[in-house]
């Protein structure tokens, strides 16, 4: 499923990312890595704030959707 479907403060596996290459390039560049540890610490305007490593990162909808756990 998409990440921001995901339940806040559960932690999840990335499975797979999604979307074109520079999307994924993107992504792995913020961290979002296939075995990365993620989880969702809000959704704020449109926007999902996931917990990723040490850090916190505020992507779109439309971007998390790329984002498979």
């Amino acid at each position: 499923m998409p990440i921001y479907m995901a339940q806040i403060g559960e932690e999840y596996l990335v499975k797979k990312i999604g979307g074109l290459e520079e999307t994924k390039h993107h992504l792995k560049n913020l961290g979002f890595v296939v075995g990365a540890q993620v989880s969702v610490v809000s959704f704020m305007c449109g926007n999902v704030i996931i917990q990723i490593k040490d850090a916190r990162v505020a992507i779109s909808k439309e971007l998390a959707g790329k984002i498979i756990i």
